[in-house]
């Protein structure tokens, strides 16, 4: 369970309820997709998954307050696919939905 999220110039953290944080900075960003599960309505389906070069990241849903400023932020990364975006928004589905990566 998430205990808060910051999202800054630095990058993302998302502070977990058992006191293990995961993080992943602007710079280090390599990949970013959309995790969508059948879970809804009730329970969380949609989680922004970020991956660091070299392994690691930080998993955001969806319906956590930060996720707009999140998305607001992600939108602004050069060539982010919006169709992709769209469509893992609106999919019921299991499906994993890569929105950006890193070019080169």
């Amino acid at each position: 369970m998430t205990t808060s999220i910051t999202i800054d110039d630095d990058g993302v953290r998302r502070q977990l309820a058992d006191g293990t944080e995961e993080s992943v900075t602007w710079e280090k960003l390599k990949e970013v997709a959309i995790r969508t599960t059948p879970e809804g309505p009730w329970k969380e389906d949609t989680f922004f998954l970020l991956v660091a070069e070299g392994g690691g990241g930080c998993a955001v849903p969806a319906g956590d307050p930060s996720a707009d400023d999140l998305m607001t932020r992600l939108q602004t990364l050069p060539n982010f696919d919006n169709d992709a975006f769209i469509e893992a928004m609106t999919t019921i589905e299991d499906g994993l939905f890569v929105v950006w990566q890193r070019q080169g």
